[in-house]
């Protein structure tokens, strides 16, 4: 397989070795990576799609029961973690089910859709159609929708302190309530908004069927809390709930950011779809990748995602000869995934802003954004 290469001397300046470039054109087409995935890849199975709904609830209900019952400051700890990562695997079924992976049956998938986004507080429609505009723009500047990167001349109109919120951990992996509500800086809207500019007026009946169901879920909460009092919901749904938002909000920076090779960025002519999807990286999660329905095998269901949760390993295992360095192995450590945290954080404090120029951009450093104003005050 040829693949793009750039040539770079070694520190001798006598000789030099290949290095991959990330951002040339692939010599293979979308065509050849489906037609590489097997057959089997692309069935949908509602029952065996229903079987981690059942799956899912079960546990959460079961965990639920068992704080109540034993209502331990021993177990609390245990059960936040247990239960937010839980919340975090139901929003992976109903991300399925907005893809249309879950089944063939457009009814089922919007009926389990709303039941299981709903459940944690997320407008199924109005993320659902906000995700597709992300798959479709994925890796472009300007067009894509998921921890979009900012261009040079909007990031540096942000002020300090609003840098240094959105860049500095945990900070960043609460932000998914607010992106609801306000999208990213620089694009407007709401996924609450039958009338943002997030939809056509031929969705704005599904956007409101989608509010009122996160409507009636965050009445019932606030019925619970003068039922039951509001720190036994705080500790019960509350804290669960904002495990679970960590998740989503680290889990999809990470499928985005955070490799070791710098990933690029595009717009104008360079943006392909294929492009786009293969500047979307895998990462191994240890124990939780069973748990979270493989979600980490991110690639193929970034270019390919009408396959099944349950089929992605299988189709990236087929597709990768096609791939060949375009596809970046997710690095291992074992059942518990420390090194991702590490990445995270080093993305995070590294990539800011890209350039408001060029068709192939990359994140850039912003030298001063972890210096304090009065630290500055005393170097100038």
């Amino acid at each position: 397989m040829v693949v793009a290469m750039d040539q770079r001397s070694n520190v001798n300046g006598d000789s030099s070795e290949e290095r991959f470039d990330p951002s040339a054109q692939p010599p293979f087409k979308i065509g050849d990576i489906r037609a590489a995935i097997p057959k089997h890849c692309w069935v949908k199975s509602p029952l065996r799609s229903m079987s981690y709904v059942a799956r899912d609830i079960f546990a959460v209900v079961a965990l639920a029961v068992a704080a109540v019952y034993f209502n331990s400051w021993l177990f609390w700890p245990l059960y936040w973690a247990a239960q937010g990562t839980l919340f975090w695997a139901i929003f992976v079924l109903g991300h399925d089910c907005g893809h249309g992976s879950f089944s063939d049956i457009p009814l089922l998938n919007t009926v389990v859709g709303h039941i299981l986004h709903s459940f944690i507080l997320v407008p199924y429609h109005g993320w659902r159609i906000s995700h597709r505009t992300h798959h479709q723009n994925h890796g472009h500047v300007e067009n894509d929708e998921s921890w979009v990167p900012l261009p040079e001349k909007l990031y540096k109109k942000l002020s300090h302190s609003t840098r240094m919120l959105r860049y500095t951990v945990p900070l960043p992996m609460l932000a998914y309530p607010l992106y609801l509500w306000y999208r990213s800086p620089g694009k407007e809207g709401s996924h609450y908004n039958p009338y943002s500019s997030l939809f056509a007026p031929s969705e704005r009946n599904l956007i409101a069927t989608s509010t009122t169901c996160w409507s009636i879920m965050l009445a019932t909460l606030v019925y619970l809390s003068f039922l039951v009092g509001p720190f036994t919901v705080l500790k019960v749904y509350g804290v669960p709930y904002i495990i679970f938002v960590m998740w989503l909000d680290a889990v999809t920076y990470l499928h985005h950011h955070g490799h070791d090779d710098k990933l690029p960025w595009y717009r104008g002519k360079e943006w392909s779809y294929l492009r786009g999807g293969l500047t979307t990286v895998d990462r191994d999660y240890g124990i939780f990748n069973n748990i979270h329905h493989d979600i980490g095998t991110h690639v193929i269901h970034h270019l390919f995602p009408q396959i099944p949760h349950y089929h992605l390993v299988d189709a990236t295992k087929a597709a990768k000869h096609v791939l060949g360095r375009y596809y970046r192995e997710p690095k291992t450590s074992g059942a518990i995934p420390i090194h991702l945290v590490e990445s995270l954080v080093a993305s995070i404090k590294k990539d800011h802003y890209v350039s408001d120029t060029g068709d192939i951009v990359f994140y850039e450093t912003d030298p001063d954004l972890y210096v304090y104003a009065s630290d500055k005050s005393k170097i100038n």
